[in-house]
């Protein structure tokens, strides 16, 4: 991985904005921009700045990067992101080189019982219910899921998932283009 790489995925992973890394270094959005994409090389000063606001080490951008395994362990999923009474689980070991986006969803109990907005995006969504019983808004129509069932359609539909019940729900979604 080049070095913008790094310093992108590094700002991604952290939640900043090109302008909030640029005012916290004072190199502007347009060469940070250009930098991540590998069309224009950095000074070691401007990225020992970048370095200084991640608080790691410049030898980080220099370090190989060892080949990851592809085996992804229960225990090692790593949280995506928590909203809404829901957790997201990454099932990849490298998702942002990947076309799909496998995630283990999990949807806790809530005290809201009124189903979802259903939106729309781009791509297409295929999910298979593990445990629990999951409601799927699909086009106007409500779908009940039981442990086994599955459902692929395109995201162009409008659609939304929720738990209605009082146990745990818990069903694998993959995402086609990849959203990570």
């Amino acid at each position: 991985m080049e070095i913008g790489e790094k310093v992108k995925r590094l700002r991604s992973e952290r939640g900043l904005t090109l302008k909030q890394l640029s005012e916290a270094t004072g190199l502007s959005t347009g060469f940070l921009s250009q930098f991540e994409r590998g069309i224009t090389t950095i000074a070691v000063e401007y990225l020992a700045k970048i370095a200084a606001v991640f608080e790691i080490k410049i030898s980080y951008f220099f370090e190989e990067e060892p080949q990851a395994e592809p085996v992804m362990r229960g225990y090692d999923q790593p949280v995506m992101r928590t909203v809404n009474h829901t957790i997201y689980k990454q099932l990849s070991r490298a998702p942002q080189d990947k076309a799909l986006a496998p995630k283990l969803i999990e949807i806790m109990p809530h005290e809201k019982r009124e189903c979802p907005t259903p939106y729309t995006h781009k791509g297409e969504e295929f999910i298979y219910v593990l445990e629990g019983i999951l409601t799927l808004l699909l086009n106007e129509q409500t779908y009940t899921l039981y442990p086994g069932d599955a459902c692929h359609y395109l995201s162009s539909q409008e659609h939304n998932w929720d738990n209605q019940t009082n146990n745990i729900v818990k069903f694998i979604a993959v995402h086609y283009p990849n959203d990570y």
